[in-house]
Order: structure tokens, then sequence, then C-alpha cells
């Protein structure tokens, strides 16, 4: 067993950030090691940001996105077409979207996709309230922005068919060859969706 190099709390505090994606135990004690350095500066108000986070952040009940009010800053904006849903996985996905800045559009976040294998069902996914959102006479369209994987793929056939009914266009995302991408450098998966996806020019 390694020896503790700090006290409990530091070395808790070391313990948590290791458990962060892309961080492992040596980049948490980097990175405990800088905020300690910089108490004043970083740690004491990352703690504050930290703890009034945990306090206010709550999940949209429209959207299900994460804010710190409900609806969330995204649903009240009087500047999203509402007439489009997009759809998407996580809140992680839902914020890469909102970076590309490619729609003003709403969301709604499934919070996971099918997946058998780990014992997800439908009834894992918030989809009785997109069922609600859809046909609400409202949405003209439902845009599927599902990672173009098989529980991804899954997920989006599940949906069509549940949304067949209700009156909406139900789209995805096209998948193929990315901008700046080189045919030479593509796996054939990519390349075979691409060829499926095309567009008239």
């Amino acid at each position: 067993m390694a020896q503790s190099l700090a006290g409990p709390e530091i070395e808790r505090l070391i313990q948590l950030l290791a458990r962060m994606p892309g961080l492992g135990p040596r980049s948490a004690r980097r990175a405990v090691l800088h905020l300690m350095r910089k108490r004043e500066e970083l740690l004491a108000p990352l703690a504050e940001a930290m703890r009034v986070a945990a306090e206010r952040i709550v999940t949209c009940t429209t959207c299900g996105n994460l804010d710190t009010q409900d609806p969330c800053t995204i649903c009240r904006d009087p500047r999203r077409d509402r007439s489009i849903i997009v759809v998407v996985e996580s809140v992680a996905d839902l914020w890469a979207l909102e970076r590309a800045a490619a729609i003003r559009a709403s969301y709604h976040v499934l919070g996971a996709t099918l997946s058998p294998f780990d014992g997800i069902g439908p009834e894992d996914l918030a989809l009785p309230r997109l069922v609600e959102r859809a046909t609400s006479g409202e949405v003209r369209e439902v845009i599927l922005a599902l990672n173009a994987t098989v529980e991804g793929q899954t997920t989006a056939h599940y949906i069509t068919d549940l949304l067949s009914e209700a009156g909406v266009k139900v789209t995805r995302l096209a998948h193929g060859v990315p901008v700046g991408g080189e045919l030479d450098y593509l796996d054939e998966g990519t390349l075979s969706a691409a060829l499926l996806s095309r567009t008239l020019v």
C-alpha cells in the first residue's frame, strides 16, 4: 500500500479529483498541489463555487439540462425555435451542440441510450416527456442528435417508431466525412455512412 504523503483532508481531495474524467492519481496530485500553492486565488474561490453549485444546481423539468434555475436558461430563451427539439443522450452533448452554435432550437436530454447489455431499457430514458412535448402541437421537427454507436442508433430507431404517429418530422444528424477530413485517413464505417448520407450538390 502506498504511503500517505499528506494529511487525510489533502489525501481525500486527491482521491476525489482522481475520479474525474481525464484525471488519474498523478494528475490529481499535481492539481491539488497547484490549488494549495494558489489557495487565495484558486482553492478558496473554487471551494465556494462548488459549495454554491452543489446547493443550487437542478435538473430542468422541461428538457433535462443542468442549471441553477428551472426551467433552464435555454428553455427560458425567447429566441429559441420551440418547434424544433434536438434530442441528445447527455447534458455534455447538449453543451457541445450549443458551443457549435449551429441551431437555436430547444433540447431534450434522454439521460442514456438503450443498452440491454447494461440493463438500460426504454423505462430508463426520459421518453414519456419527449412524447408529451412532441405531441403538444407546437413541435414540427424532432432532430435525433445521438452518437453513431450501436446504442445510439438503436435508440434513434426506437424513438423514430415511438413518434411515428405523432405528426412530426423526425430527422437525424448526418454521419460521414468531417470538415477537413481526408478520405485516406477515415475508417470504413465513416466512409460507408458518408456514402449512404450523400446529398445533391
